[in-house]
């Protein structure tokens, strides 16, 4: 019995860790993204939108867009380019535990 609720343990807790992983791209609105807008050069546009209340995504260096669930966490890095950390399924971060401007 002691074993299978060791066991039983050990792989919830690997099941939760599968899903933790971090995502680096810039942050930006949906619109833009998808028109293929976004980086350093649209930072100042990304900021306009986003503070006017579009929804906002991270977009990878080779052009994935990344819906955000929590996104109030990246608004105050409009146009920046981030590292987040947290929970990534597909091609949407979950959660966000951290978020980090690289160097």
């Amino acid at each position: 019995m002691k074993r299978l609720i060791t066991l039983l343990a050990l792989t919830m807790l690997v099941a939760s860790l599968c899903f933790a992983g971090s995502v680096t791209g810039y942050v930006t609105d949906e619109k833009c993204a998808t028109q293929g807008k976004h980086g350093e050069a649209h930072a100042k546009c990304a900021a306009g939108c986003i503070g006017g209340g579009a929804t906002i995504v991270l977009v990878t260096e080779d052009g994935k867009i990344y819906q955000v669930a929590d996104s109030s966490k990246l608004k105050d890095h409009a146009g920046h380019k981030v590292m987040v950390e947290g929970k990534v399924e597909g091609m949407k971060v979950t959660s966000i535990d951290k978020v980090t401007m690289p160097s």
